[in-house]
């Protein structure tokens, strides 16, 4: 089959462990792109954390991030599509984070915002090696439930935790009591958003925008937050390195995240 359309989660698939995209993958990225296949980033991260890797790839398509919460529009600056979590919606979800040991980030507008510093940590330093100018915003709240008045929308919450089952009840709590989607995204966190939003959602509504159908698709991801677009493209590719639930439910498992697996599948199925 001929596949118009390449879709990339970034962390654990596209990124390497040190947040870079491996050569050989930009050459195979920028082969499809020159003939004329879309590509898109649909990720887990903010619009603001994606920049280095929107613009080594040279792309014009919108950006789908957050799990699919919105579609963003880096040509014009502008969210395409979204549907933020409610105010009431989000303090109901702080109720259940705050006074745990569960840190937890806010997903807002145009910035990542934190309580505490150590927090964004490994954030801080990841931006501190970049060129100013794609460094992320990242803005410290005194408090996370004043925070919500200021602000346009709320994209998501992040919950992380070295305490695994803590974070799986609350988060399962959160889902039975407030009805809000709670997506793993890594092996240690959450993602905390409007129910119906997911990466296959938002990218549906794109290509369909477009007058193509999944079927056109091939896509790439290595966590549960991907099986919702690789369960429903053309075909779903799984990284060596993806959780174990996300291999038998993809298309195709192909190598690790340290290896040229995209490359070598883009050549074999697309170009």
């Amino acid at each position: 089959m001929s596949y118009r359309v390449i879709a990339l989660d970034l962390d654990g698939t596209l990124l390497d462990p040190q947040k870079r995209i491996l050569p050989e993958s930009l050459v195979a990225l920028n082969e499809a792109r020159q003939s004329g296949i879309q590509i898109l980033i649909v990720t887990g991260r903010h619009h603001v954390a994606i920049l280095p890797f929107y613009q080594a790839l040279q792309l014009d398509t919108p950006a789908i991030c957050c799990n699919g919460t919105y579609a963003y529009d880096f040509s014009a600056n502008k969210v395409l599509t979204a549907d933020p979590l409610s105010i009431q919606e989000t303090i109901q979800a702080l109720s259940y984070l705050q006074g745990t040991d569960i840190e937890h980030l806010m997903y807002v507008d145009n910035a990542i915002l934190y309580e505490f510093q150590h927090t964004v940590a490994r954030t801080l330093a990841w931006s501190d090696s970049l060129p100013e100018h794609q460094r992320p915003t990242l803005q410290q709240a005194a408090d996370f439930r004043d925070a919500v008045h200021n602000v346009n929308s709320i994209w998501k919450l992040a919950a992380s935790s070295s305490n695994l089952v803590q974070l799986r009840e609350i988060s399962e709590k959160i889902e039975e009591n407030i009805g809000l989607e709670c997506e793993w995204s890594w092996f240690n966190q959450v993602d905390i958003a409007k129910k119906g939003n997911s990466k296959g959602m938002r990218l549906q509504q794109w290509v369909e925008s477009q007058g193509m159908n999944m079927k056109d698709v091939i896509a790439f991801g290595d966590n549960y937050n991907d099986l919702s677009m690789l369960e429903t493209v053309g075909m779903g590719v799984a990284m060596g390195n993806a959780v174990d639930a996300v291999k038998e439910r993809a298309d195709i498992v192909t190598l690790d995240n340290t290896q040229p697996g995209i490359a070598e599948m883009i050549r074999k199925h697309v170009l």
